[in-house]
């Protein structure tokens, strides 16, 4: 039989595009979801039902119990969160040891990673990145200098002490940053406590499988599988590709798929890139398009714009397409989601970034100078739509201005707009084709 393709459903700007909600829609059609990167700083909101979920590291596929969910070797993993989030969902009825297996190739979070996360921020100061704290860019920097310590290792006879050596470096290099461990609490405990209760969580995960996730998912793409592999944060918080060093500590772009799951590139079908009709952006960091004035306080409250993880306010402004353009370009998109157009339904005017101005130059691309004081962004107006579109079912139902914003935005980027999401909840989609 001939094999199957990997697609991808990743978001295209700053995060909190509203991914979760789009995969929890597409889930149906594929047998299994991957997510391929990231950690628990990921914030996906599901709602159905009437009932709001946020899962962090797991995917969001997990409420389909027909489906796959697999935590690949590109996530890190912090258990106790992980265990967290299970109790949670097995409240809720799922059952995760039914539906949801781990690569044994992902990194671990240990306690004291969140320790140097919470160090580093503080020694930077103003130029701070803005971090969620919880340790990813410490648990990445130890993957990358063979330190690190994999879901795998937790069968180990050595692993009790593989950790502790891990943690007296890490203590280590928290005393030349004088910074004061007993003090420092980490979500609310004690670092003592916090370890205790992450150890604790190594018995309470042994339902779930640990396998080597990549032959899993190349024998079932062989088999015929359909696979849908999720990204968490957005391509402009890409190690490489965003606007660095305000950026997470993995790639978030498609790329990342072939690396966080094992597939080879020949094996990618579809990438869905999932965008908001606006822009948001979480932490410190370059955002052209920012607004400081009531309209973009508008658009925090409507949007219900703070943190999914963290509950920090989210930076608000206008849609950018010189960095949507650059996006779509880095990932290979070949079909859009459109979210969250109806935060903007009482809007008379909306306005769209079309080209940066940077010393009297004009681009329509995202550059390196994006970090440029000097960069000014070229807006165009278009008409508001100033009607609800929550309730629509079908595109014919959805007024004329905004169809205009949609064709508009097509065109400008060279990519088809397939699915417009009109509302948070799974039936608040509409599916052109």
């Amino acid at each position: 039989m001939h094999s199957m393709k990997v697609d991808v459903l990743l978001g295209l700007q700053w995060g909190d595009e509203g991914k979760g909600k789009i995969v929890d829609v597409l889930t149906p059609k594929y047998d299994i979801i991957a997510r391929f990167q990231g950690g628990p700083n990921a914030g996906h909101t599901l709602e159905f039902n009437g009932q709001k979920h946020v899962l962090h590291t797991i995917p969001s596929g997990i409420f389909h119990p027909k489906t796959i969910n697999i935590i690949g070797n590109g996530v890190i993993i912090d258990l106790k969160i992980l265990q967290e989030e299970l109790e949670k969902l097995i409240a809720k009825g799922a059952k995760p040891s039914k539906n949801l297996v781990i690569s044994k190739k992902s990194h671990l979070i240990l306690p004291s990673h969140r320790l140097l996360d919470a160090a580093y921020e503080t020694y930077k100061g103003k130029a701070k990145i803005g971090s969620t704290l919880k340790g990813i860019g410490p648990t990445y920097t130890d993957k990358t200098a063979r330190l690190g310590l994999r879901m795998g290792d937790l069968n180990m006879k050595n692993f009790k002490e593989r950790y502790q050596q891990l943690k007296e470096l890490h203590f280590g290099i928290l005393k030349t940053y004088s910074f004061d461990t007993t003090k420092h609490k980490i979500d609310g405990l004690s670092f003592e406590d916090y370890e205790q209760k992450w150890m604790q969580a190594i018995d309470f995960i042994k339902d779930i499988p640990i396998l080597d996730s990549e032959q899993f998912i190349n024998t079932s793409l062989r088999s015929g599988k359909k696979i849908l592999a999720e990204g968490a944060q957005g391509t402009l918080l890409d190690i490489d590709f965003g606007s660095y060093p305000f950026v997470t500590s993995s790639n978030t772009i498609s790329a990342a798929v072939c690396t966080g799951l094992g597939v080879a590139p020949n094996k990618i079908g579809k990438v869905y890139g999932v965008f908001k009709a606006y822009c948001t952006r979480v932490g410190s960091g370059p955002f052209p398009t920012e607004l400081f004035d009531n309209t973009g306080e508008e658009l925090r409250q409507k949007g219900h714009e703070f943190g999914a993880t963290t509950g920090r306010k989210r930076r608000c402004g206008w849609l950018d397409l010189p960095a949507l353009k650059y996006a779509i370009m880095i990932n290979g998109v070949t079909d859009l989601i459109i979210t969250k157009a109806d935060v903007m339904d009482d809007f008379d005017e909306i306005e769209v970034c079309t080209q940066y101005k940077i010393n009297e130059t004009k681009i329509d691309y995202m550059p390196y100078e994006i970090l440029d004081d000097n960069l000014e962004v070229i807006l165009e107006t278009h008409q508001g739509w100033k009607q609800t579109i929550t309730e629509a079912i079908r595109i014919k139902q959805l007024p004329f201005p905004f169809i205009n914003y949609i064709q508009y935005i097509e065109k400008a980027v060279d990519c088809p707009i397939t699915i417009v999401s009109v509302g948070p909840d799974r039936k608040q989609t509409i599916f052109r084709h």
